[in-house]
C-alpha cells in the first residue's frame, strides 16, 4: 500500500526562521500600541485637567479653585458609580443568560430513539402524505404457513380420564383398592 505524502516546499529551519520573525513582529505591534494607549490616556487626562497654576492666587481665588476642583470631583465620582451599577447590572443579566442557555442545553438532550410499531398503511401516508390514495394489501402477497393442528382428546368424565392415562392394569388396580 502506497501512502502518498504531500512534501513541504519550505524547509524546516525556513519555517522555525519565519515563525521567529513573526513573533518578533507580533511583540513590536503590542509595544506600538501599549506606547499609544500611553500617548492617548495622557492626552485625554491633559485636555480635561490643565496644569494648576497656583503663584500670585490670593486666599479667596484659592478657596474657590478648591470648591471648583470638589464639584469636579463629586462629578467624576457620581458618573463613576453610575458605570459601576451598569457594570454590575449587565454583569448580573450576563450570568442569567448562561443560566438560561445551560439549562435550554441541558433540556434539549438527544432522546434515545425507540422502535415504533407503524402499519404499512400509516408508513406510506407518512412518507407520501395526500398523494396516498391506494391501499396496498402487503399481507396478501406473503407466503402462509399452515401449522398443523395437533389432536387433542376430549374426555370430560376424570374417570375415563385415569384408566386412558394408567395404561397398565396393574396400577389402575392399585388406584381402585386406594380408592377403598
Amino acid at each position: 500500500d502506497f501512502v502518498f505524502k504531500r512534501k513541504s516546499k519550505i524547509s524546516a529551519s525556513r519555517r522555525l526562521y519565519l515563525k521567529i520573525k513573526l513573533l518578533a513582529v507580533a511583540t513590536q505591534m503590542l509595544e506600538e500600541e501599549k506606547n499609544q494607549k500611553i500617548k492617548e490616556k495622557e492626552a485625554v487626562l491633559a485636555e480635561r485637567l490643565p496644569p494648576l497654576n497656583l503663584s500670585g492666587l490670593s486666599l479667596q481665588e484659592l478657596q474657590d479653585l478648591c470648591k471648583e476642583l470638589h464639584r469636579k470631583i463629586d462629578i467624576v465620582d457620581e458618573e463613576r458609580y453610575d458605570v459601576g451599577l451598569k457594570v454590575s447590572k449587565n454583569n448580573v443579566e450576563i450570568e442569567n443568560m448562561k443560566l438560561k442557555i445551560t439549562e435550554i442545553q441541558s433540556k434539549f438532550k438527544k432522546p434515545h430513539l425507540r422502535r415504533v410499531k407503524i402499519s404499512a398503511e400509516a408508513m406510506l401516508s407518512v412518507l407520501l402524505g395526500s398523494k396516498h390514495k391506494e391501499s396496498f394489501d402487503f399481507k396478501a402477497n406473503l407466503k402462509t404457513v399452515k401449522k398443523e393442528e395437533e389432536k387433542k382428546e376430549e374426555v370430560t368424565d376424570w374417570r375415563k380420564n385415569v384408566e386412558a392415562m394408567s395404561g397398565m392394569e396393574g396400577r389402575k388396580k392399585l388406584f381402585d383398592a386406594s380408592g377403598n
